[in-house]
């Protein structure tokens, strides 16, 4: 590694160079795009050592007058990102310098960035290389016999461009849980449509043959991961097992592809539960926090 670890505001940042440095890296992620950034945290800037060796984006808002640091919405994780494993020492180096540009830090690193400061989340993540008898292999007894009652209901699966739907069943549905400002919606929404012309946001559909909506989930694809960011099953949808049909579909459809299937999560014990039934393995990431805030306005939250 040469060089030192430097503060690039936003205009300073080579943006080519950027997105090189994240393809390369081995925890390479859609939501460090700096065209992903650039939607979810206008004005971002970042930590760059030597040239583009190691890159971390400091997605930043203010707030009395403070900039502090947080996640942007509908990006998981990020942190550091590098083509060669880094030593921890050098990950404790930028997370030691972001201290002294935010007295505020609330973040999610991505999986490559286990550190003892951090906190371990929960992600499952499923290799799809495998055929697809060899990953139906995997599924759970639950996840079967669902499948199987599923099966008696003649569900249709369905690709659709509609990603507004899409967004807005899911803000319907889970917005509040979420608590995203109105801006992080549209600002998605807006990414979404310029990813769906370019094939790096698909939509996929669970329906009845009278053409009812039961399931409907939004993927965002790059060139190592299917990422599922928006995914909601209709009442009824619940009530038919739709939303074990339509991940059954996905699977299916994009089976022996060099693919990962990453769910987006959960801590959550039975969201957590229905992800593993397909054999899904979990691949924590990681939270990390830093308050050197004046006791007074310690209260400081995004």
């Amino acid at each position: 590694m040469n060089g030192p670890i430097q503060y690039l505001r936003h205009a300073q940042i080579n943006k080519q160079s950027w997105d090189r440095a994240i393809s390369m890296a081995a925890g390479s992620l859609v939501y460090a795009t700096s065209v992903m950034l650039d939607c979810m945290s206008p004005g971002w800037d970042a930590l760059v050592l030597g040239n583009y060796e190691a890159v971390m984006p400091l997605t930043w808002r203010k707030k009395l007058g403070i900039r502090y640091l947080c996640q942007p919405a509908f990006c998981q994780q990020l942190g550091i990102f590098s083509p060669q494993s880094l030593p921890a020492a050098v990950h404790e180096q930028f997370l030691s310098k972001l201290a002294t540009l935010f007295k505020l830090v609330e973040i999610y690193l991505n999986h490559t960035n286990s550190t003892v400061q951090s906190q371990p989340r929960t992600n499952y993540v499923l290799n799809l290389q495998p055929g697809l008898a060899s990953l139906e292999h995997g599924f759970g007894n639950d996840l079967q016999k669902n499948l199987k009652r599923a099966s008696k209901f003649n569900m249709l699966y369905s690709s659709s461009q509609d990603v507004a739907e899409a967004i807005s069943l899911y803000r319907q549905h889970y917005g509040a849980r979420l608590g995203y400002r109105p801006a992080d919606w549209d600002a998605f929404l807006c990414l979404c449509t310029t990813f769906i012309q370019s094939g790096k946001a698909i939509v996929r559909k669970a329906s009845l043959p009278t053409g009812e909506l039961l399931a409907i989930c939004l993927l965002l694809r790059d060139e190592q991961k299917l990422y599922n960011i928006a995914s909601t099953t209709l009442p009824n949808g619940r009530t038919l097992e739709a939303n074990h049909f339509l991940f059954h579909q996905i699977i299916s459809e994009f089976a022996g592809t060099p693919l990962i299937l990453d769910f987006e999560g959960s801590d959550l014990p039975g969201v957590a539960r229905f992800y593993k039934k397909f054999g899904a393995q979990n691949q924590p990431y990681f939270f990390f926090k830093s308050n050197k805030l004046p006791a007074a306005i310690k209260w400081l939250k995004k």
